[in-house]
């Protein structure tokens, strides 16, 4: 692992800028990768980059910037993403400070900021060694996220193409899956969500065997395939239904169950039912229960009511705290609430349908 200090004056850092929206953002003579194609867009606001300049014309330090080297003679920034912008968009002319752009400063006002010297610290070594790196550094402004600071390490054509399907404000993931994913794509939430669910969370991975693709099809065919899925088999999807569908991990779901075969209607039908059953508390479990076996481990997924405690006083006192199955006393301490009648029979959680087992009765029933 090689870490460097490298001094930059402002004059390089603004050589051949460039910004646009196929290339990206580029400088330091063509080297310098500011902004990846397509990688998050946000900038500072006007106050933030304003500071920025004024730091570096009053001659004061800016924090330390961060660059990976990609092993081919570039660079590409991995933290200090908008300071770099800022300083290069003040230089070409895109605004101004109190009124003044650089080119209304006068001659030594414009050299004093172009022989600014930045400090970056450069990172070479192996992947595993700078994903490590990156996340132990005191990254300062805009915190990266985890996916960014993976992105750095495994750059690529494989990654870029990933980028510009995941990672753009209105990109094909975001118009594909925007109403069942939360996140932000610029954020890279939807890639670093993909990713997880072909790699079964293995992210670093996944990347790592496929840097080299010159494209990133087999990832972008199957998040297709996982809400072609979806879309297949629930196919009630109003309003309110979507406000329990977001945020499902249904690439997860799609894993585990793409084999199996469903009737959508019939997925329907008993989602109503669920939907409707009082003894539900928790809706967003339903699609899950409703695709698995439908245990009474999957009823966990449901939260169902549960006995409160006035309930189960009251049914100990009725018992005079004996075990209906056993037989023998117990203080109620050492007893658990119990359905009479299964909820997967019909059963409430009502008086009349609570009893009160010892533990070794309640676990015998349970795994019946």
């Amino acid at each position: 692992m090689e870490i460097k200090l490298k001094e930059v004056t402002i004059k390089e850092l603004v050589s051949e800028y460039v910004d646009n929206q196929e290339e990206g953002v580029r400088g330091f003579s063509g080297k310098l990768n500011i902004r990846p194609k397509y990688q998050r867009e946000f900038v500072y606001k006007d106050k933030q980059r304003d500071e920025v300049i004024k730091t570096v014309t009053k001659n004061f330090p800016l924090n330390v910037m961060y660059w990976v080297d990609t092993d081919d003679g570039n660079f590409e920034v991995l933290d200090g993403q908008q300071r770099t912008i800022s300083i290069c968009q003040y230089v070409k002319g895109d605004f101004s400070i109190n009124f003044k752009y650089f080119h209304n400063l006068t001659d030594d006002e414009q050299e004093q900021i172009l022989k600014y010297k930045l400090m970056i610290y450069v990172c070479k070594g192996k992947d595993s060694e700078k994903l490590d790196w990156f996340k132990t550094i005191n990254i300062a402004g805009e915190k990266l996220t985890v996916q960014e600071l993976r992105n750095a390490v495994y750059t690529g054509s494989w990654l870029t193409h990933a980028k510009s399907i995941f990672s753009k404000s209105n990109c094909a993931a975001h118009g594909l899956a925007s109403q069942y994913m939360n996140g932000s794509p610029i954020r890279q939430d939807y890639l670093e969500t993909a990713l997880s669910w072909i790699n079964y969370g293995e992210i670093e991975e996944y990347m790592a065997v496929h840097q080299q693709d010159e494209t990133a099809k087999e990832l972008w065919g199957y998040f297709q395939s996982v809400f072609q899925w979806v879309n297949k088999n629930f196919i009630n999807q109003d309003k309110s239904r979507l406000k329990l569908m977001k945020g499902q991990p249904w690439g997860e779901y799609y894993n585990q169950y793409k084999d199996n075969v469903y009737n959508a209607s019939d997925l329907e039908d008993e989602i109503k039912t669920l939907l409707l059953d009082e003894e539900v508390g928790n809706p967003k479990g339903i699609y899950p229960f409703v695709l698995g076996e439908k245990s009474a481990n999957d009823e966990r997924l449901l939260s169902l009511r549960v006995f409160d405690d006035k309930q189960k006083q009251q049914k100990y006192t009725e018992q005079e705290g004996i075990c209906p199955d056993c037989k023998k006393h117990f203080e109620i301490d050492e007893m658990q609430a119990d359905h009479i009648t299964p909820w997967s029979k019909g059963g409430k959680t009502t008086t009349d349908n609570l009893q009160m087992l010892c533990a070794d009765d309640n676990r015998r029933k349970s795994n019946k």
